[in-house]
Order: structure tokens, then C-alpha cells, then sequence
């Protein structure tokens, strides 16, 4: 009785705020059909913009840390540039409200037209709060410094550059923002998507060949195969097929990252080929019938993300809380010790990324962080395993949960889909109830399933290393992405051919 008289008080009072979040701009979405080609071209046209502005340089920036480097492929942002937040704000706008709609806090009812309208300039709101909340820290935090020499030039004080930073990174955030809302009402998928295979793949193309060496190496080039090509150049076959060879090849010379690539691109592919069908047929149209899918990745790969966004939130505040003067709490080795951009002890440490051989096998890690001044034991590195896949891994199965439960996908909503389309389920009574129920015996199984299976193969091919800094969730979200997004290609073109057909979906 309380929570719900809770849930319509929270309903009531973001119904009372709508007129103020009403205020916040939005893209307007098409009045009519939109042509498959002028979706394409608007797709086209984000996706050179969002290149466009990732070469854009913050003005006013003098030297930078990256927090962010081990998950920039991800982000869908570049340091030091407009694009510096990428996808962050958006998806910890999600990650907020799914857990809020998710544990019926909000009381919104997703299927309810007024409520997904709430929903959207709640997400809004949340992503330009975000926009603030990641971006402030990031400038006055010492991490995106200012530059005293244009300061002194300009004849400003200091604090004026900073300003005019944070101002410059919120301004970009909000850009992505309207870019996703272009892509998702004018073109093809999501802008979210677009971003991350655009990201991805340039890591993949500078990882594959890229040809020259990162500063303060032994000289291999950092592409692996002009790497490829000095190793065959330097090393005997003799010596490349003995013991010592075969791992240098492997480790150094990049073929352990080439298989974790192909075995992500191979598993994902089957993945989303692998589902179970209901079978349908109209009630009062003879001979019309169909099926609904239910993919083994019911979810998608996208919850996938919010997993990792939260890890690098979590990297963020530790970082931060290192560097402050907070007493008990900064420079405490406890909540993290940090080297550069890099965890090397402490809470923060047990919840960084594992990118590679080098952050797990014993003897690597610890050649690894020696190289940093770093002694980490092997209970340490076992404890790091541990921690790093059961978050991976249970939260992949959390979201997954709440992505289906916020985006109109549980049994329920499917099932009223289902019977306002007049269709049934062959052989059962046309009584929503007895749809949802059938529903009921796949979808929260395969939900959690699918949470899993993705938490697994991101933890995987994160351990093999993959091509340059793509990451194994990166290929991951890059593979299911491109799959939905031809998925989708497919449907609007069969559309176009059969206008008919689109009639009677819309």
C-alpha cells in the first residue's frame, strides 16, 4: 500500500515538473515515411560530422589525462577534443533510469504514450546533468589542465580558461546527445551504435596498421602487421618456431589479439542466429501467419555497455579521489592507488579493465607493473580475475533484466503487441493472458541467459586482447551492432519494395 501510494506521488510530481522539461530542445521527428536512401544519407552525414568534431581541439587546453583510455573504442569519444565525453552522459542517463524504472521507483508505465514521453525529457535532463557532473571534475580535477600561456596572452585569469573548458566539453556532450536523437528518429539505428562502430573501427584500422612505434618502446610498430613484417625481417624461422618464438609471436607480435578478434566476430555472429520461434497466424485473416523471434541475445548487446561505462565511472572516482585532499579518503591506497592512468592497488585496481595476457597471467602482470614501480602479488592478480569477470558477468545479467523490462520487450508487453495486431498463437484461445504466459516460458530464461552468454564472451576476448585498443566488448558491440543495424537495413528496404506490408505495420 505504501509503495504504491510512493510510486503515485514520484508519478505526480514528474508529471508536475513535465512543463519544465518540456523546455529542453529536441529534434523533430518525421511527419511521414522517411525514404530508405534519405535515411542512409542522414546516417552518413552524423557519422562524417561525428569524425569532423572529434578533430576539433578543446581551446584553451594545455596538458591532459586521459581517464578514459582503456575505454575511449567504447565511449565513442576522443581526448582532448569537442568529442571528449562521447557517449558517457547518455548512458549513465540510462543506467540511472533503467534502475529507477526498473525497481518501479518512477511508477512509469512504459507502454503508456504520456509516461515514454516523461521518460524521454527525464533522460534528457539527466544527460545534460551528467554532461556537468563528468565534465566539471575532469577540468577543475587537473586532468584537462588549462593552458597558464594563453591565460597570461589573453590577459584572464585562470579560472576563466577553466570555465571556458567545461563549457567547451558540456557543449560537445550535448552535441552527441542531439546527434543520437537525428540518427534515431531520420536514419538507420542508433546514433549510440554509429558512434561506437565508428570508434571501434578506427582502433581497428590503426591497430592493424598503424606503422609507427609509441614513444619510449623497443621499436615495434604499434599496427600488428608492419609488427608482423620487422619480426619476419629480424627473427630465423628457426627462432620464430621454437618455444621462445611462438610466444613472442603470440604476445608481442599480435597474433593472440588477431584470434580473440575472429573468435568474438564468430561467436557473436552465431549468437544472433541462434533463437527460438513463437509461431503466429491472424485470427480472422485465413492463411496469415508469421513468427516472433525470441534471439538467445534477447536483450541485445547493448546493456553490455552499460557495464562498462560503470567500470569506468568507478575508475573516474577513484582516480579523482586520489588526487583530492579529502581526509581518510585521498591518497588512501584502500579506495585506489593510481600510476599515470593506471589502478594499481586498492578497490579501483579489483574493478579495472583486463585488456590483454599482461593484466592476468602471473608472471606477465607482474613484469608489467614492475615497469610502473609496482609490486603486485599473485593473490592480488587472482583476486583482480575474480572481481573483474563476476562484475562483468552479473552485471551483463542486470541490465540485461532491465533493458527488457524499460524497453517494452518483457512477456507483457510483447503479448499486448502480440493481440493488438490480431494476432494468436495457433492452437491457444486469442486471450492476451494465455499469450503472456507462453511468453512467460521463454523470455525471462533467455533474458538471463543472453545477460550471461555476453558477459562471458566480452570477459573472454577482453583475456585473449584484441586488435589495437578496440577491447573484446568493443568488438563485441561492434558485431552485434552491425548485425541489427543490417537487420534493419533489410526490413526497410523489404518496406519500400512492398508498401503495403509497411501499411500494416505502422
Amino acid at each position: 500500500m505504501d509503495s504504491t501510494l510512493s510510486r503515485d506521488t514520484m508519478t505526480s510530481y514528474l508529471e508536475s515538473i513535465q512543463p519544465i522539461l518540456n523546455k529542453i530542445p529536441t529534434v523533430e521527428g518525421p511527419k511521414r515515411h522517411v525514404h530508405f536512401k534519405k535515411k542512409l544519407l542522414w546516417t552518413i552525414a552524423v557519422l562524417i560530422l561525428y569524425f569532423v568534431l572529434t578533430n576539433v581541439p578543446l581551446f584553451g587546453l594545455g596538458e591532459g589525462i586521459d581517464l578514459f583510455s582503456h575505454y575511449r573504442a567504447i565511449m565513442a569519444g576522443q581526448q582532448g577534443s569537442l568529442m571528449q565525453l562521447g557517449i558517457a552522459p547518455i548512458v549513465d542517463a540510462g543506467i540511472v533510469l533503467q534502475l529507477l524504472v526498473g525497481a518501479g521507483i518512477l511508477g512509469l508505465n512504459l507502454s503508456n504514450p504520456k509516461d515514454q514521453q516523461i521518460y524521454q525529457n527525464l533522460q534528457k535532463f539527466l544527460v545534460v546533468f551528467f554532461c556537468f557532473v563528468l565534465a566539471v571534475p575532469q577540468v577543475y580535477g587537473g586532468f584537462l589542465a588549462p593552458d597558464p600561456g594563453l591565460a597570461e596572452t589573453l590577459g584572464v585569469p585562470i579560472a576563466i580558461i577553466e570555465i571556458i573548458l567545461i563549457a567547451q566539453v558540456v557543449i560537445g556532450g550535448l552535441i552527441i546527445m542531439y546527434l543520437d536523437e537525428v540518427v534515431s528518429k531520420w536514419g538507420i539505428g542508433s546514433g549510440v551504435g554509429l558512434f561506437i562502430i565508428a570508434g571501434v573501427s578506427q582502433q581497428l584500422i590503426q591497430g592493424l596498421f598503424y606503422w609507427r612505434s609509441p614513444p619510449m618502446s623497443d621499436e615495434l610498430a604499434v599496427g600488428i602487421l608492419p609488427r608482423l613484417i620487422q619480426i619476419l625481417g629480424d627473427w630465423s624461422m628457426a627462432e620464430l618456431l621454437s618455444l621462445g618464438g611462438l610466444r613472442f609471436l603470440l604476445l608481442r607480435g599480435g597474433l593472440l589479439a588477431i584470434i580473440g578478434t575472429l573468435v568474438v566476430f564468430v561467436v557473436v555472429i552465431y549468437t544472433e542466429n541462434t533463437r527460438v520461434e513463437i509461431p503466429l497466424s491472424h485470427a480472422s485473416v485465413r492463411g496469415a501467419r508469421g513468427r516472433y523471434p525470441i534471439k538467445l541475445i534477447y536483450a541485445s548487446v547493448l546493456p553490455i555497455i552499460f557495464v562498462h561505462v560503470l567500470q569506468a565511472n568507478i575508475q573516474l572516482i577513484g582516480r579523482i579521489l586520489w588526487n583530492s585532499n579529502i581526509p581518510l579518503i585521498g591518497n588512501n591506497p584502500i579506495i585506489g592507488q593510481f600510476v599515470g592512468d593506471r589502478a594499481v592497488s586498492g578497490i579501483a585496481f579489483y574493478f579495472s579493465m583486463i585488456s590483454g595476457p599482461y593484466d592476468w597471467i602471473p608472471s606477465l602482470a607482474r613484469e608489467q607493473y614492475a615497469q610502473l614501480g609496482v609490486i603486485v602479488s599473485d593473490w592480488q592478480i587472482l583476486l583482480h580475475i575474480f572481481v573483474y569477470l563476476a562484475f562483468f558477468i552479473i552485471g551483463s545479467i542486470v541490465f540485461a533484466i532491465f533493458w527488457v523490462r524499460t524497453t517494452g520487450m518483457a512477456a507483457g508487453d510483447v503479448a499486448e503487441q502480440i493481440n493488438q495486431s490480431g494476432m494468436q498463437i495457433p492452437g491457444f484461445r486469442s486471450n492476451i493472458n494465455i499469450i503472456e504466459k507462453i511468453l512467460d516460458r521463454y523470455i525471462p530464461k533467455v533474458t538471463v541467459l543472453g545477460g550471461l552468454l555476453l558477459g562471458v564472451i566480452a570477459a573472454f576476448a577482453n583475456f585473449l586482447g584484441t586488435i589495437g585498443m578496440a577491447t573484446g566488448t568493443g568488438i563485441l558491440l561492434t558485431v552485434g551492432i552491425l548485425y541489427r543495424m543490417y537487420e534493419e537495413m533489410a526490413e526497410e528496404q523489404l518496406m519500400e519494395m512492398y508498401p503495403a506490408l509497411r501499411n500494416m505495420f505502422e
